[in-house]
């Protein structure tokens, strides 16, 4: 039986009181039955680190270098993000594909990188509105997951798979349930062309995902939970949003 996984993408929000009050209020909630996970600020690793500590929920980072180490300015290397605690990392997000040009060849190199870190990395595929209305969604997150499992090879097994469709990332507009369930089951056969074990590999859906719609999304048989950004800033909203998946 595949995980199940409730990852919150905090994007570049937060505070050190705002932090406080979320995580405070996270770490004092029931467990739900799924794996809970945050994914922070590199600054604010250090803190959340702390107030996380012994509570069962994960700490991640949005983005890792696909360097070692070495003259780069700015990067953060994997080792450094798992001296801090973290568990996972983002990485292939659209707005690092759009905004800072990273390609499919470096996504795949962090999260080669990310993996041999001792960390999981959330692989991020998604297709624009406008490759989805020319019905290029298949080629597009097929050649963004194929360039994964062509570098990682059995090494992909390790890692999370996340479907956001970039036209519903904070857009309000989220993929309808047929939609993002028809996508997902097209990655995991994708994946095991690729002589992965795709019945494990867990696959997260992001884009606009909010209580009142997580329930139908989760209940697809090939989405195994979520990638939530504005969501995951409100307690409330964010611990819904996992006992929605913790009950599938």
């Amino acid at each position: 039986m595949r995980r199940t996984m409730v990852a919150g993408n905090w994007k570049m929000h937060g505070s050190l009181q705002a932090n406080r009050e979320l995580l405070d209020a996270l770490v004092a909630a029931p467990r739900p039955a799924c794996e809970l996970a945050v994914c922070v600020p590199f600054p604010y690793l250090a803190q959340a680190q702390a107030l996380l500590d012994g509570s069962g929920i994960a700490l991640g980072a949005q983005d890792c270098s696909m360097h070692e180490q070495g003259a780069y300015t700015g990067e953060v290397a994997a080792g450094m993000l798992r001296e801090f605690g973290c568990g996972h990392v983002i990485v292939g997000h659209s707005e690092r594909r759009g905004l800072h040009g990273e390609n499919d060849a470096v996504v795949a190199a962090k999260a080669q990188r990310a993996l041999a870190c001792g960390l999981t990395p959330i692989v991020c595929v998604g297709e624009t509105l406008e490759q989805r209305e020319q019905a290029q969604t298949e080629a597009v997150v097929g050649l963004q997951l194929d360039a994964v499992l062509h570098l990682l090879g059995a090494q992909a097994e390790g890692i999370v798979l996340a479907y956001e469709p970039v036209w519903a990332i904070g857009t309000g507009r989220s993929a309808s349930a047929a939609q993002a369930q028809q996508v997902h089951a097209f990655l995991r056969e994708r994946a095991r062309h690729h002589k992965i074990d795709a019945d494990a590999l867990p696959m997260l859906y992001g884009g606009s995902v909010k209580p009142d719609n997580a329930r139908e999304l989760f209940a697809q048989p090939d989405i195994d939970g979520g990638l939530i950004g504005g969501a995951s800033l409100k307690a409330a909203d964010f611990l819904a949003i996992a006992a929605a998946a913790g009950s599938h």
